[in-house]
């Protein structure tokens, strides 16, 4: 009896251990469509790097960027990854993302 207790303790504090109480953050992807429409607009480009992004070709930090697209209306965006781009820096750069009204984004393989 006294070992059955002991593993009803062991596998107690396993899952106590083992899980979380935080809450995910869901970050929608939305996969292309069959494009046969263009735009006149011109998408940016995004590319992150391990080490920081960078905004048609001018580096910025992920803190400034909602600001330098904040006079852009429904700006669609491009998001190209270097090689070794962990998905962590991915996910973190689509949340700042999604704090830009209207932004339209789109991550390439």
């Amino acid at each position: 009896m006294t070992s059955l207790i002991d593993v009803i303790f062991l596998l107690l504090m396993f899952f106590m251990l083992a899980t979380t109480f935080t809450r995910t953050t869901e970050l929608p992807l939305a996969t292309g469509g069959a494009g046969a429409a263009t735009t006149a607009e011109r998408p940016m480009l995004v590319r992150l790097s391990e080490d920081g992004l960078s905004l048609n070709g001018r580096a910025l930090g992920a803190e400034a960027l909602p600001e330098a697209l904040a006079g852009q209306t429904s700006p669609r965006l491009l998001v190209a990854l270097a090689p070794g781009v962990s998905s962590q820096r991915l996910a973190d750069l689509l949340a700042t993302l999604r704090r830009v009204p209207g932004a339209r984004v789109q991550v390439l393989g």
